[in-house]
C-alpha cells in the first residue's frame, strides 16, 4: 500500500536535450533555501530560550526589516514592550540595553524569515520566466512558497497571544509555528531528491510516500509536537535527573485532569517527551533498515546519526537544567532528524517507485 503521487514530470528522453530543463539547478537552489530554513530553526530556539519573542511587539512585513537606527527609535520600541504583561510582570526594571539584547534575536529571526522568502520567490520566478521547471513540479514548489508566507502569519499570530494577557506565547501556536517551519524542511529536502533523481534519469517518477514511511514520521511527528510543548511549557525545568524525574518514575507533581494534560501540564508533557522518544527511535529504526535496504546507505548513517545524538542530547539538556547551548542544540539536531527522515523515506518510496 503507497500513497501515490500520479503526476509524473513531462520530462522525458526527448527533453533532455533541452538546456531550459534543468533539474539539478534547481535542486541545489532547494538544498540552500532548507539549510536557510534550518538556520531559521536554530536562531528560533535562541528566540525561545532567551525570552526574546515578545520584544517586537508589531508586525511590518517590509519596514519591520529595519531595526530601530536612533535613541528615539529604541526609547519608542522599549516604550511598546513595557506595556505588555512580559515585561509588566516579569521583566519590571529591565535596562535599555538588555531590551536591545532581547530585541537582536526576534529582530534576526523575522529577518531570516524575510530572506528565506526572498531566497525562495526570487529564483522561483526566474526559473519559471526561463521555462526551466520541469512539469509537475510547478504546483509543488507553488505550494511550497505559499507555506512559507502563511509561515510568516503563523509566527505573529503566536506572537499575539503574548501582548495582552499572557506573559508567554500560547504552546500551542508555539507547537504549530515549529512544526510548519519543520514541515517545510522536509517539502524542501523531498522536492529537491526528486529533482535529483530526475536530473539522473530523465524518466524518473517521483518517490511515493509508502504506508510505512507515513506511520513512521507520524511518531516522529508526535515527538516533535510533545518537544514542542515542552519548549512552550518550560517543561525542561520539570526534572534535572534521568531517567527519574525528581527521584520517581511518574512525576509526583503531575496534575492528571483528563487526556488535555498531555499538552497542558508540563510535568506531563515532560515525561511523554522523555520516553516516546524511544517509540521514535525505533520507528527511525525501522525507517532506516527500509532505506538502507533500497539502496540508501547515506540516509541510513544520516538518520542513526541524528537520532543517536538527539537522544544524548536529549538527557544533556535535563541534567544540566536547561544548559542553553545544549537545548539550542537539541533543537538544531531535531531539526537534522526531520531532514534525514525525510531523506530515508524518500529513499524507500524510490525503491517502491522502481517496483
Amino acid at each position: 500500500m503507497a500513497f501515490v503521487m500520479r503526476r509524473r514530470p513531462r520530462y522525458g528522453p526527448d527533453m533532455t536535450a533541452d538546456a531550459r530543463y534543468r533539474p539539478r539547478a534547481l535542486a541545489i537552489w532547494l538544498l540552500g533555501v532548507a539549510a536557510l530554513v534550518f538556520v531559521m530553526v536554530v536562531v528560533g530556539g535562541i528566540t525561545r530560550l532567551t525570552e526574546s519573542g515578545l520584544s517586537i511587539t508589531q508586525w511590518k512585513p517590509v519596514t519591520g526589516a529595519i531595526p530601530p537606527l536612533n535613541d528615539a527609535d529604541w526609547q519608542a520600541a522599549f516604550a511598546r514592550y513595557r506595556m505588555i504583561p512580559e515585561y509588566q510582570q516579569i521583566n519590571r526594571g529591565m535596562s535599555l540595553d538588555a531590551f536591545k539584547a532581547i530585541y537582536f534575536w526576534e529582530w534576526l529571526h523575522r529577518l531570516l524569515g524575510r530572506l528565506i522568502g526572498l531566497a525562495f520567490a526570487l529564483p522561483f520566478v526566474w526559473f519559471l520566466v526561463r521555462r526551466a521547471v520541469p512539469g509537475g513540479y510547478g504546483w509543488r514548489l507553488t505550494a511550497i512558497l505559499l507555506l512559507g508566507g502563511l509561515q510568516g502569519a503563523i509566527g505573529w499570530w503566536m506572537v499575539t497571544s503574548g501582548l495582552v494577557e499572557r506573559t508567554d506565547v500560547s504552546h500551542y501556536r508555539l507547537a504549530v509555528h515549529l512544526l510548519a517551519a519543520l514541515f517545510i524542511l522536509g517539502g524542501l529536502v523531498w522536492t529537491a531528491l526528486d529533482l535529483l533523481a530526475l536530473s539522473r534519469r530523465p524518466d524518473a517518477g517521483p518517490a511515493r510516500l509508502t504506508a510505512h514511511s507515513a506511520l513512521m514520521l507520524g511518531m516522529l511527528f508526535i515527538q516533535l509536537l510533545f518537544g514542542a510543548w515542552v519548549a512552550g511549557l518550560n517543561a525542561g525545568h520539570a526534572a534535572a535527573d534521568w531517567p527519574l524525574m525528581n527521584g520517581r518514575l511518574w512525576p509526583e507533581n503531575a496534575d492528571w485532569q483528563g487526556w488535555m494534560s498531555l499538552a497542558d501540564d508540563p510535568f506531563i508533557a515532560h515525561f511523554v517527551h522523555r520516553w516516546w522518544a524511544f517509540v521514535t527511535v525505533l520507528a527511525l529504526l525501522l525507517l532506516a533498515r527500509r532505506a538502507k535496504a533500497a539502496g540508501g546507505r547515506g540516509a541510513s548513517v544520516a538518520l542513526h546519526s541524528a537520532f543517536g545524538a538527539q537522544i544524548l542530547l536529549g538527557i544533556a539538556v535535563v541534567l544540566t537544567g536547561v544548559n542553553l547551548h545544549l537545548a539550542v542544540l537539541h533543537q538544531a539536531v531535531g531539526a537534522l532528524v526531520v531532514a534525514a527522515a525525510a531523506w530515508a523515506a524518500h529513499a524507500a518510496g524510490r525503491a517502491d517507485y522502481r517496483r
